[in-house]
This record gives C-alpha cells, structure tokens and sequence, in this order.
C-alpha cells in the first residue's frame, strides 16, 4: 500500500524543478521584449534634416563654470601650542566635521601630558626663586641695619670716649701748667730746686702730648674711620640690593614660564569664539590631490598650523576657476545665477566680487592652459548650503534685450570663419558667411548674416554636401580628430571683435551643444572631401605642427619631458603612438598611430 504522504525529499525535487522552468521562461520572455523593444537599433538615418527658425528675443552671453562653496568670513583657529625640538602635538580629539557648534563648545583637544609634566617642574624652580629672593630681601636689610647701628651706636660711642679723654687731658694740662708757673716762682725766690722745675715741665709736656693724641683720634674717628666704615656698610647694602633685584628678575621670569604653561595647558583644549559649522582645515598637495595632513586624533600639528575653520553661513561665495581665454570677459560686479546641484539644483542669485590678476599655480601634469580664480558672493544664501558644495556659476556677461539667434548647433566654423546652411522658401540651400556676436551654452546671437525667419539647419554636419564651396584654409576645428588634437571646442565668439579673431563659446557645454546628439562628424558618409569643404586633415601635416611645437632639442623624437609639457589630448595621443614603448616617440610612430585614428573615425562614423 502506498504512503498517503509522499517524502519531504521528493516534494523539494519537485519545487525545485518548477522554480528553474520559470527562470528559463522568464529569461527567454525578457531576453525577447529587449530585442524587440528596448535593443537599440544598428543604423541610424542620418538623411532626415533638422531645422530651426532665426528669431528675436532676450539673449543672455554667459561665461559658464564650476566651483566650489566656501565662506567669504572664515574664523581659523589655530594651534597656539609651541612646538617643542623638531616634533609638533598630538591630537587627541577633534569634533566631526560639518557639525553646527555654538560659541564655547569644544572643538579640539590636544595632547598635554608633557605640559604638565613640565608644569610640575617649574613649579619647583619657582618655589627655589621665591626662596631666594626672600634671602636677598633679608640680607639687605641686615646691610641697612648694620650701617644704622654703627652710625647710631658705634661711632658716637667712640667719639664720646675720645672727647672725654680730651677733656680729662686739658684738665691735666691745666694743672701742670698752674703747677710749674709756681715751681717757677719758687725757684725764682731760691725756696725750690730747679730739679723740681724741670719735673714740672715734662708733666706740661707730657700733658700736651695726651691732650693732642687724643684730639688727633678724635679728627681720624670723625674725618676717616667714620667714613670708611659708611662706605663699606652702603657697598653691602647696594650689593645686597642688586643680589634682592637679581633675585626678584629671576622669580618674575620663572613666574612667567609657570604661567605661559598654564596657558599652554589652557589652549590644549579650542573652544569655538562664535556660532558655526566646523570645517578641518585639512590640507592638499597640489601635484596629485594626495592629503598632506588630515585633522584627525592622532596627526601632529605644529605650531600656528590651522586645525578648524569655521566660516559664516551668512557670507558665503563660489570660488570658480575661469580659463584664461574667458577671463577678460569676465568683472567685477557683473549679476550671476548659481545652481547647486546637491540641493536639486536650487538656484540662487550672486555678484562677481574679485576677479584675480594672477593665475592660479599649476603643476607638472596639469595643461599649459591657465585658470584665473573668480570670487562670486551669493546673495541671501540659505542655510541649507555648507562649504566645499559643487556648483555652477552663470555669469552674465552681457544681456540684449532683442538679439537675433539661433541654435549653437546651426553655425559652422570653417578657415576661421562661420557658416550657417539656410533653406529658402523654394527649398534650395544656400551657404551664408555668419558673423557671431556672443554665445552661451545653448544659443548663438548673430550680428548679420540671417534675418529673422530664415530656416536655418541644425545638424549641418551630417550634411556638408549641401554646402556651398567654402574659402580653402584650415579645416573645421569644431569637431573630429583634429579639433580635439589642438584643443579647440565650440563655436568662436567675436563679441564686438573682428571675424578674423575667433574665440572660444563660453561653457562647458558648448563642445556639446555644437554636434547634434547621435550625430557623425564633418567627415562622415556622404560628406565632401576636398580641401575646400572640410575634408580629413593631413596626418603629416598635423604631426610636423606637434613637432615643431614640442620637439624643442630637435632630436627629431619626443621624449618624456617633452610630451610631459603638452596639452592632455597631445599628451594622450603620443604616449599612445609609443609602439616599442622605449620612452620616447619618433615622428613615423606618431603619423602612423594618428593615420589610423583618422580610419577609425571614418569607418566609425556614427557609431
């Protein structure tokens, strides 16, 4: 009898053999809606024209670039932490960037362990200088009283006891004169010797004596000893002065190192002065964009090194780098619109304020091409923007109110000179010589050439063959393989100068705007090939122009320096052209590497 329930491992089996069906249904159904609906198709049909109408209207000549938001009130705070030997301090904690601080929070702490431990240090120093200068105090006052103590007590002690000596010996004096005075008259009358006279003349001599030995103590005491002794007492008490002076130089210095390590201590720790976004201060080698120093615990930073930025939101600007070919377009005070695209391409208004006279360094990889920074302020930012946002700046250089335009994709540019294909009523073709007053990214204001109304062909250069003949001279250098090769993109511009002198479109977008989407270059199938129309420019001919550019030893080989010193679409193509990749490129490599670009791109057209 079989088993009413069949076993969990044959019920698997079965499940998954349903699940793999449906995966292969489902490939193969999806696999064919894409063939159907969805694979793009092989061939296009580059046959169909595409044509517009010159009209009037506003016209806005812009200079179209990217930067970057900054602030143009930045408070950077610094490390005030002096480096000690050749080393820096240590980062122990720094706030997230980006974060919204209020005055007083902490921003950064650094390491001060050894600050402290140096503190401990000078404290004993101090407490040594302190004791020191107390001593010396103690000493001059010694000094003082001692010089007091011999002018009040020693000396008129000394000077007393010599004037009573003094006296004692004019009194003696006195006595013996009286007595030998009446010696004498004894003598005189016969009732004395004169042997006694002669004793009472010694003890008047001798009497004279003592009383002038003690008037000569009593001069030396007041004119001499007195005076030494003051002498030695003022040099000990000066002495003592300067040591007590010395003393009090020292402890304020040492008081000083105590309190500059306090206050080393006390900046350890960054406080932000006032309301902001915390922005590091990180920086950024100029060669590769490799980061130099990145704020973070752990890296070192040297003395008076910013750590911390904190710009205003309420002052912030766009800081664009304009290329040298646009920049006198460019002044102070011309109305801007910036886009940031970050923020759903929020637009928002501002001002050229600074436009730099110097161009912005470069370095060994970059072009030879020079960019000059452009300050725009934004007017009434929003908070919602911070520092280091991408975006894009029109700035407006010149707005006509009624200008005749057209689509940038209609002009043509051949021998320095522009072209538009207009079709006439009769639906005949005709070449008309343009002349281009401004462009933006979209449209080109003519000065003469068209009227309005005319019908004008868009995608002209899928259709060169309607042209009529062109002046000879250089080929187009708006699109194909030679324009990329020196660097040219877009329609040129007079803007008031002469036809003869083109210049560049301003905008990014304009090298894109000046080929229809999908569409083949000026040498694609159907297209002419003489000289007179735009026809494939000469390998050889283009290649003895790199030479003679860039080949300054005139070795007859591009070495490494040499092709490091090109622009990036030269710098790409003959480190390509390297066949035997031994560093260096010949002039055969080179014709032969850009022949068989120039056959790809025709073979290729359209693709």
């Amino acid at each position: 009898m079989k088993p009413l329930v069949q076993p969990a491992k044959n019920r698997r089996g079965g499940i998954l053999t349903y699940l793999l069906i449906l995966i292969v249904i489902s490939a193969v159904g999806g696999g064919a809606y894409w063939y159907v609906k969805i694979r793009p198709a092989k061939t296009k049909n580059t046959g169909e024209l595409i044509t517009d109408v010159v009209r009037r209207g506003a016209f806005d000549h812009i200079v179209l670039e990217q930067g970057e938001i900054e602030s143009s009130k930045n408070i950077e705070l610094e490390c005030e932490v002096e480096s000690r030997g050749s080393g820096g301090t240590a980062i122990l904690w720094v706030i997230d960037e980006g974060a919204r601080v209020k005055a007083g929070d902490k921003l950064v702490e650094l390491d001060s362990s050894q600050l402290e431990q140096d503190l401990k240090t000078q404290r004993i120093v101090l407490l040594g200088a302190e004791a020191n200068v107390t001593n010396a105090a103690a000493l001059l006052k010694q000094a003082e009283i001692s010089r007091q103590e011999y002018l009040e007590g020693t000396f008129k002690t000394e000077e007393k006891a010599i004037l009573s000596e003094l006296a004692v010996a004019e009194q003696e004096l006195r006595k013996a004169q009286l007595a030998l005075a009446s010696t004498q008259r004894l003598v005189a009358k016969g009732l004395v010797k004169s042997l006694q006279m002669e004793a009472d003349q010694f003890a008047v001599a001798n009497t004279q004596n003592q009383l002038e030995a003690a008037q000569g103590r009593l001069k030396v005491l007041q004119e001499l000893t007195k005076q030494k002794f003051l002498v030695q007492y003022d040099s000990d008490i000066e002495s003592a002065r300067a040591v007590l002076e010395a003393n009090k130089s020292t402890l304020s210095e040492e008081q000083d190192k105590y309190a500059e390590m306090e206050g080393q201590i006390k900046a350890c720790v960054i406080y932000a002065p006032s309301d902001g976004v915390v922005v590091h201060a990180n920086r950024f080698s100029s060669r590769g964009g490799n980061a130099e120093f990145v704020v973070e615990a752990g890296a070192t930073v040297r003395e008076r090194q910013a750590i911390i930025r904190l710009p205003d939101p309420t002052q912030m600007q766009v800081k664009a780098k304009i290329n040298e070919s646009r920049i006198a377009l460019v002044s102070e005070g011309m109305p801007c619109k910036i886009s940031v695209s970050s923020l759903n391409g929020v637009e928002l208004l501002g001002q050229v304020t600074k436009v730099n006279r110097y161009a912005e360094p470069s370095s060994f990889f970059t072009s030879s091409i020079k960019e000059y920074a452009c300050s725009i302020a934004i007017i009434d930012p929003p908070e919602s923007i911070r520092t280091g946002m991408t975006a894009e700046v029109q700035i407006f250089v010149q707005q006509k109110p009624d200008a005749l335009q057209i689509p940038i994709q209609g002009v043509y540019e051949h021998s320095q000179q522009t072209f538009a294909l207009v079709r006439t009523p009769e639906g005949q073709f005709e070449t008309r010589k343009i002349d281009v007053d401004a462009t933006n990214d979209k449209l080109a204001a003519i000065a003469s050439g068209l009227e309005e109304g005319d019908e004008i062909v868009l995608n002209l250069r899928q259709h060169l063959h309607l042209l009529d003949d062109l002046p000879s001279g250089s080929t187009d250098t708006n699109t194909g393989l030679a324009g990329l090769i020196e660097g040219k993109t877009g329609v040129s511009v007079t803007n008031g100068a002469p036809p003869s002198t083109p210049q560049p479109v301003d905008g990014p977008s304009a090298a894109r705007a000046s080929a229809p989407s999908g569409g083949e270059g000026p040498r694609g199938p159907g297209g002419p090939r003489g000289p007179g129309a735009g026809g494939p420019p000469s390998p050889a001919a283009i290649v003895k122009r790199i030479f003679d550019e860039s080949d300054t030893d005139k070795d007859g080989s591009l070495s490494e320096a040499e092709i490091g010193k090109m622009e990036d679409r030269r710098q790409s193509m003959a480190k390509a052209a390297d066949a035997d990749s031994d560093g260096k490129v010949t002039r055969a490599e080179l014709t032969s590497a850009m022949a068989a670009r120039f056959a790809d791109s025709n073979n290729g057209a359209g693709r």
